[in-house]
């Protein structure tokens, strides 16, 4: 994970793809598709407008980069792109207010047609990584359509590709998926065949049996109870990473910066992993070590945050774009751990007693909860996420390829951290707000991190000996 200034952006002739004026047209005419948005959707994009009506304009777009080697052909590559917004349904859906309600419309495929255009050559980097950044904040708006833009920098020796998207219809597995399949598009289109896979699932369908199921619970449910009672215990807040960020309580929202470093190498992360696997693997591991971490800076008692986890429960949607995440309130007393085993043991217990409580929508939770939640900040709460993107199509390719899922780093008054398991090892990237004492707690905290993995990994590595 990373953001567009430390992506490698090099300079070269710009040329852009959006969707084609006919297509936004035929879109406009088109009548109401009686499928909702899911509640992740409807949140981000009230949540959008809450803070717009505010005064703000805080982009919250995610993207990918990725290199193709040699001469570009662009007729080809322009195929490509539009073959793969093909497969992705939600790509060509979108939303229009009716009063307060929200509803979706959804192009035909037979009517998607992308307009390309040669914008120039650029000979600096940073001008044409500023210029990146502007236009995707335009395009890839929440609160327009169509929300998204496909760019090339194409050089002599090979073309850099950048796709940015409103966060509405991918997630991180959605952006890790798409240089791979880009690439075999685009060698299939240079070859003049077609590839052969079978139908993807639909985003689409999958926010319609959600919202379905959602909307069947009231405030009674267990579910809802389980999330008033954590609620109650974070002074009735969704909880923000528990050290002090140097935040003003009454002050603006304000800018964030990014983070992002190597935690550890490929032999330090698999025997790391191997250490955690009898209690759940990496990611029982990575929140352990969080854990200890803030309360080594803060001399907290009890870890309090919420972890995201998909929600492709079922294989059909493996291959799908689309936003499928849903969080689970966890808490760990770390005031009792006496070693890091301990944490280990705790963590994994509080997970899976938790984690269903990630299938039903935050939002849907909190509209039953009756609480005035309304939002000020695109975060509603801090996460820590983790995805192990090894087994994806192409990821051992993405060093050579330069490959990199795309944050916007904006505004906000949460931590966002990211950890990937990569070929390489474990990736950390963050945001946070910018300010001094959150950069140096922050970064103290990534710190004890890394020396928490790389003792038990070296521990780990003695054992095995």
């Amino acid at each position: 994970m990373s953001d567009l200034q430390r992506c490698e952006i090099r300079p070269g002739r710009l040329v852009e793809w959006t969707l084609h004026p006919t297509a936004v047209g035929a879109a406009r005419a088109l009548p109401d598709d009686a499928r909702p948005p899911a509640y992740v959707q409807e949140s981000h994009i009230r949540t959008a407008r809450s803070v717009r009506e505010d005064g703000l304009f805080v982009p919250t777009w995610l993207g990918t980069a990725f290199d193709m080697p040699g001469r570009i052909e662009l007729d080809v590559l322009q195929g490509a792109l539009r073959s793969w917004m093909l497969r992705h349904e939600t790509l060509r859906s979108g939303f229009r207010w009716a009063g307060d309600e929200m509803r979706r419309f959804t192009l035909d495929a037979d009517a998607v047609a992308l307009h390309r255009e040669d914008v120039g050559e650029f000979a600096d980097a940073v001008t044409l990584t500023r210029y990146l950044q502007d236009r995707f904040d335009v395009t890839a708006d929440a609160l327009t359509w169509p929300n998204f833009l496909f760019a090339a920098v194409v050089r002599d020796d090979g073309t850099s590709v950048y796709l940015a998207f409103d966060h509405s219809n991918v997630d991180a597995y959605s952006l890790h998926r798409i240089a791979g399949e880009v690439h075999e598009l685009y060698e299939a289109g240079l070859a003049g065949k077609a590839v052969e896979s079978a139908p993807v699932a639909s985003y689409i369908d999958f926010c319609a049996g959600e919202r379905t199921d959602a909307d069947q619970i009231d405030d009674t449910h267990t579910v809802v109870s389980r999330w008033r009672e954590f609620i109650a215990r974070c002074d009735g807040k969704l909880p923000n990473f528990p050290v002090d960020l140097g935040l003003d309580p009454e002050g603006p929202l304000p800018t964030q910066k990014f983070l992002q470093e190597m935690l550890v190498d490929e032999t330090d992360a698999a025997a790391f992993e191997a250490y955690c696997r009898p209690y759940g693997g990496s990611l029982v591991g990575i929140l352990a070590a969080v854990a200890l971490a803030a309360r080594e800076i803060s001399g907290l008692d009890v870890y309090r945050t919420v972890v995201p986890f998909h929600t492709r429960a079922k294989s059909r949607w493996a291959d799908s774009v689309g936003w499928y995440v849903g969080g689970a309130p966890i808490e760990v007393p770390v005031q009792h751990a006496t070693d890091f085993d301990h944490a280990l043991r705790m963590v994994r217990a509080t997970l899976r007693e938790n984690r269903p409580l990630a299938r039903m929508p935050i939002a849907r939770v909190l509209r039953l909860l009756g609480a005035d939640f309304r939002p000020t900040s695109p975060d509603l709460y801090s996460i820590v996420s983790y995805v192990d993107s090894r087994a994806l199509p192409g990821s051992e390719r993405w060093q050579e390829l330069k490959a990199y899922g795309l944050i916007r780093v904006s505004y906000g008054d949460q931590v966002c951290a990211w950890v990937t398991r990569v070929h390489e090892g474990l990736q950390f990237a963050c945001r946070i707000p910018d300010n001094v004492i959150a950069d140096k707690n922050m970064r103290l905290c990534m710190e004890l991190v890394r020396e928490r993995l790389v003792e038990v990994a070296r521990q780990a590595s003695a054992v095995r000996l």
